[in-house]
């Protein structure tokens, strides 16, 4: 017997998994779907701006003491949102450490899916376990998770000086990187659960019909997230009509149409609600597209987008309860989940 062959797999051996690694990833993407969720009632509760502080590690550990939660509240002080909104309003530690909460937890998720992608993605290249094409994938993967952290931060120091919350811009831009992010870990693991089916390493490719969807999909995404930034849900509760009005007064076009399409809550809310029926268009056309490759994928695309229709319309029409609310948000992550889920599908064989 060859001695070569006779002796045992060193830890240096390629023994590829891309199965373990798929579910990995679709684990991964869950918390980033939970990340985001909690993202939508950190935003609802008004709580973004309760830590002014990023210790990436120390902050993990929340105010033990009165006097560590005093410091924290006396920090919180600071800022424009007390001084100016709940200041006046007569918030009290007990009303503080309610915001710390969720901005805490918000944070302290993020800090996890960083150990929870990190640490078995530096086992499954000690172990060679990543195939061929795939560790440059995971890398990058990693880096957008990290920047996500950063531009978490970007996006919370634009309300710590001169406003009293967010920049919108900052703040869409942090979402829809999160979901970014999900959608790219989906991908990742579905062609590697294909792999592990097949053999085949192919990795689906990004057709013509999934970018002109996926397209149409990103500027509904962008206008929620501007009517989230600005309020701008609050500015009529009756549908499908606002305020009785097919086009609402209140549009100012003072500065410009350039500042009314990127900063009027009025203009914005009226964009969302109509964009939404190019959407459900766009993703019927899709999804018949899929269905004859994928059923399931197709089933659950039309499932997504009816439930967020519907959650939207319920959301206006219950002056923005937070649990609708949040709930529209969490759906709308589902789904780019089911079209990222469709256009592999169809990417693979169309």
């Amino acid at each position: 017997m060859d001695s070569a062959l006779a002796q045992p797999a060193s830890v240096f051996t390629p023994t590829y998994r891309p199965l373990a690694i798929a579910y990995w990833l679709l684990a991964v993407a869950g918390m980033v779907f939970l990340m985001v969720v909690v993202g939508g009632i950190t935003r609802l509760t008004e709580s973004g701006l309760s830590i002014t502080e990023w210790n990436p590690v120390s902050g993990a550990i929340p105010p033990l003491s009165h006097e560590q939660w005093q410091h924290a509240f006396d920090l919180y002080k600071q800022t424009p949102e007390y001084r100016e909104i709940n200041g006046p309003a007569g918030m009290d530690l007990a009303q503080y450490k309610f915001i710390f909460f969720w901005e805490w937890v918000h944070r302290l998720i993020g800090r996890l899916i960083g150990l929870v992608f990190a640490l078995p993605l530096l086992w499954f290249a000690v172990r060679r376990a990543i195939p061929k094409g795939y560790g440059w994938k995971l890398v990058a993967l990693l880096l957008l998770g990290g920047s996500q952290g950063l531009l978490g931060w970007y996006m919370v120091m634009s309300g710590l000086v001169d406003r009293t919350d967010v920049s919108h811009f900052r703040l869409s831009a942090h979402l829809l990187l999160a979901l970014f992010i999900m959608a790219a870990l989906i991908w990742t693991a579905l062609d590697l659960r294909h792999l592990a089916k097949t053999g085949e390493n192919r990795p689906a490719r990004l057709t013509r019909p999934a970018l002109v969807t996926g397209a149409i999909l990103f500027v509904q995404l962008l206008l929620g997230a501007w009517v989230a930034g600005l309020n701008a849900g609050y500015v009529a509760s009756d549908w499908p009509l606002m305020q009785g009005k097919l086009v609402p007064d209140g549009i100012d076009w003072a500065l410009g149409a350039g500042w009314a399409f990127t900063h009027d809550p009025y203009l914005l809310h009226f964009l969302h609600r109509w964009w939404a029926w190019v959407v459900v268009a766009a993703l019927v056309v899709f999804a018949r597209k899929v269905k004859a490759l994928d059923r399931p994928a197709a089933r659950a695309i039309h499932i997504a987008f009816g439930t967020q229709i519907l959650l939207g319309i319920a959301t206006v029409m219950s002056g923005m309860t937070i649990v609708l609310a949040v709930c529209h948000q969490a759906v709308g992550a589902l789904v780019v989940a089911s079209v990222t889920w469709g256009a592999n599908s169809f990417g693979r064989r169309a």
